[in-house]
C-alpha cells in the first residue's frame, strides 16, 4: 500500500515576497495628497525602484474623482488599517497529518520538515488537534512500571503493513482499527505456552512476532491469536499458510529483523489517541501587539491559524513572533501620526515627504525626510524630477498639477511660493494643459457641501492636531462662495459638535473657503473659553466666524489657533503637557 501524503496547505505565500511599499497620504484624502502618492510611485518607478505602490487611507471625493478621470488615472488602492496581524507573520505552507496517519508518518514528516508540531486534520482542512514530537516520545518510551503499555499498539493490520513494507500471505479484516499486543516468540514452546496463559491479554488481541519456528507459529495459530509476523523475509510453509487462512490467523511477513520489527509494529498505531484536541489557536485578523502579549503567558509550543470555520490557514511559533513586519510605507501629505493610516506607528515608516509643520514622529532607523515650506506636496514630487532629469508621462504631469492647483488654489494661497509657480508651469508643458482651464475644472466639480451628508462633510478633509497636550481637529471645504454653507449651517454645526464629543477633542472647527473671495468663514466648538477668545468677528451665531483674507489652514488658521492655546494655558483654562 502506498503511504498515506500529508495535507499541504498553500492558499497564500505572500510571505515569501519582498516587501510591498505603500505611498499613502493623510486620513481623509485631499486632492495633494492622493495625486502626491500617484507622481511619487511613478517617480520611483522612473528611477527603477520597484515595489512601490500608491494607496490611500480614506474616501475619494467629487473633486478628486474629477481630477483622475481628467487624467485617466484610477483611484490608489484603499488602505483602511495598517496594523501588523497575524496573518502577516505566520506561515502559509503548513505542513500537516490527516487523522488516519501513523506514528510512522507523522515522524517521517516532522523528520523531513524539520517542525515540532503538527496540525492535524479531517476534511478540507478542519483541525482536530495538534500531535508534537514529544507527544510522540512519550508514546514511545513509556514509563518502566508499565511494560504492558510498551507492547501496545492502537492500530489496524493495513498499517501494521504499511509500515512494515510487509508481504501478506493471508490477511482478515485488514482495516479495524483495534488494541493488540506484540510478543516476540523467541522463547521454547513450552515457555511459550505458559506465558501465553499468564500475559493477562486475549490471544485474539496478540501479535506474534517470530522466525521460521515452525513450532511457534503452529501454536500461535490453535491458540487463535490475531496475527503472526515471520520476519527476515524467510519462507512459510504452504500447509502452515492454510491452517492459518482456516483459522482466520492472519499472517505477514516483514523484510526487517525481529527488534526492528517489533518496534516499527508500534510506529504503526494511528494517531488518534496521541492528538492534543485543546490546543492553542488564534484569528488571522488578531493584531500581532496582541498576539505577543498572548504568547508572552502561554506555554504553547506553536498556535495554529483557524479562520471562522475553523480552517487551517497557517501556524505562528515563538519565533515566528520575532520575526520584523513586512509592511513598509511612505508618507506624503503628512508627517504626524495622528493624521497617518491606523496602525503606522507599528509598522515601518521609510520615508515622508510632506510641506506642513512637523509633528511627533519617532523612527526606528534613519529615514528620507523631505519637509518643504512649498505650496503643495506635488511641487515637491515635481522637483524631485526635475532635479534627477526625468521628465513624467503627460498624465503624471497633469495629476501633479492638479495637486498644486488644489493646494495653493491655483496660485492664491498665502502658502505659495515661486517654486509652485515654476513647477506649475514645467508641468503644464509636460502635460498639454492649461492651468487656469484645469483650476475652473477642478473648483467647478461639486459642492463637497450638497453632495454628503453633514457628519461627511466634516470628515471630508479633516485632520487632528495636538499642540502641548491638547487634541483639537481642523476641517476644511472649498466652495464656490458660501451659499450651501448656510442652507446646511446648523446640520453642520451638530455634526461638528458630535465628532468633537466622539473623537474626545477640546475643539473642533470646520474652515469654508469660498475660492472666488479667497475668504473663508470658521464654523467652531469646544468649551467656552476657547470660542470666548477667538477674535474674529461673529457672524450671526456665536460659534460662526468671519476669516477675511484667511484661505491657508496649514499657514494661516493653525498657527492662530496655537497661539490661542498657548494664551489658554498660561490663564490656566487649559492643562499644560510639560513632558
Amino acid at each position: 500500500m502506498a503511504q498515506t501524503e500529508p495535507h499541504q496547505h498553500t492558499a497564500n505565500t505572500s510571505n515569501s515576497a519582498p516587501p510591498t511599499t505603500y505611498i499613502v497620504g493623510h486620513r481623509n484624502p485631499d486632492a495633494d495628497s492622493v495625486c502626491s502618492a500617484i507622481a511619487y510611485a511613478a517617480f520611483k518607478e522612473a528611477r527603477g525602484e520597484h515595489g512601490y505602490i500608491a494607496a490611500r487611507c480614506g474616501n475619494s471625493n467629487d473633486r478628486i474623482d474629477t481630477i483622475l478621470r481628467r487624467f485617466n488615472t484610477p483611484l490608489p488602492l484603499y488602505l483602511s488599517d495598517v496594523t501588523p496581524r497575524v496573518r502577516d507573520i505566520m506561515v502559509r505552507d503548513v505542513v500537516s497529518a490527516p487523522i488516519t496517519a501513523t506514528c510512522a508518518e507523522a515522524l517521517a514528516l516532522i523528520d523531513e520538515h524539520d517542525v515540532r508540531v503538527l496540525p492535524i486534520t479531517a476534511d478540507a482542512q478542519h483541525v482536530l488537534g495538534t500531535l508534537s514530537i514529544f507527544q510522540l516520545g512519550g508514546h514511545f518510551v513509556p514509563r518502566a512500571r508499565e511494560p504492558r503499555e510498551m507492547r501496545k499498539v492502537e492500530t489496524s493490520l493495513a498499517h501494521i503493513t504499511r509500515a512494515l513494507h510487509a508481504r501478506v500471505l493471508h490477511i482478515t479484516d485488514p482495516d479495524r482499527c483495534e488494541t493488540l499486543y506484540v510478543r516476540v516468540g523467541a522463547m521454547d514452546i513450552r515457555s511459550f505456552g505458559k506465558y501465553s496463559e499468564s500475559a493477562g491479554v486475549p490471544d485474539a488481541q496478540t501479535i506474534i512476532i517470530v522466525g521460521d519456528r515452525w513450532d511457534i507459529q503452529q501454536r500461535s495459530i490453535q491458540i487463535g491469536v490475531r496475527a503472526v509476523v515471520i520476519t527476515g523475509d524467510l519462507p512459510v510453509d504452504e500447509e502452515v499458510i492454510e491452517q492459518a487462512r482456516q483459522a482466520g490467523v492472519s499472517f505477514i511477513v516483514s523484510p526487517y529483523d525481529s527488534a526492528t520489527t517489533a518496534w516499527v509494529v508500534r510506529t504503526a498505531s494511528t494517531i488518534d489517541r496521541l492528538i492534543d484536541r485543546q490546543f492553542s489557536s488564534v484569528g488571522p485578523d488578531v493584531p500581532l501587539s496582541e498576539f505577543r502579549r498572548r504568547v508572552a503567558i502561554s506555554s504553547a509550543a506553536a498556535h495554529i491559524v483557524l479562520n471562522d470555520e475553523g480552517l487551517l490557514q497557517g501556524i505562528v511559533t515563538k519565533t515566528d513572533v520575532l520575526k520584523p513586519v513586512k509592511t513598509r510605507l511612505v508618507l506624503v501629505d503628512h508627517n504626524e501620526m495622528s493624521q497617518a493610516v491606523p496602525g503606522a506607528h507599528e509598522v515601518t515608516i521609510t520615508e515622508v515627504i510632506d510641506h506642513h509643520r512637523l509633528g511627533a514622529l519617532n523612527t526606528q532607523q534613519p529615514i528620507l525626510f523631505i519637509n518643504e515650506p512649498v505650496g503643495s506636496t506635488c511641487t515637491i514630487v515635481a522637483d524631485l524630477f526635475r532635479r534627477e532629469n526625468l521628465t513624467p508621462a503627460p498624465d503624471i504631469a497633469g495629476l501633479m498639477m492638479s495637486g498644486i492647483i488644489a493646494d495653493t488654489l491655483h496660485l492664491n494661497s498665502p502658502t505659495t511660493t515661486e517654486k509652485d509657480v515654476t513647477l506649475l508651469q514645467w508641468l503644464g508643458k509636460i502635460a498639454g494643459v492649461d492651468s487656469r482651464e484645469l483650476a475652473d475644472a477642478i473648483f467647478s466639480s461639486g459642492s463637497v457641501i450638497l453632495a454628503n451628508p453633514p457628519d461627511s462633510v466634516i470628515r471630508s478633509d479633516f485632520k487632528i492636531y495636538q499642540e502641548d497636550g491638547v487634541r483639537f481637529s481642523v476641517s476644511q471645504v472649498e466652495e464656490l462662495g458660501f451659499g450651501n454653507f448656510w442652507k446646511h449651517a446648523k446640520p453642520l454645526s451638530n455634526a461638528l459638535q458630535k465628532m468633537q464629543t466622539d473623537e474626545n477633542l477640546s475643539f473642533a472647527c470646520l474652515l469654508v473657503t469660498d475660492i472666488n473671495s479667497q475668504n473663508s468663514l470658521l464654523l467652531a466648538h469646544g468649551e467656552e473659553s476657547f470660542i470666548a477668545r477667538i477674535s474674529y468677528p461673529h457672524v450671526e451665531k456665536d460659534e460662526i466666524f468671519d476669516l477675511r483674507g484667511i484661505v491657508s489652514r496649514k499657514k494661516q488658521l493653525i498657527p492662530y489657533l496655537t497661539s490661542l492655546i498657548k494664551e489658554m494655558q498660561t490663564a490656566g483654562y487649559l492643562p499644560r503637557d510639560d513632558g
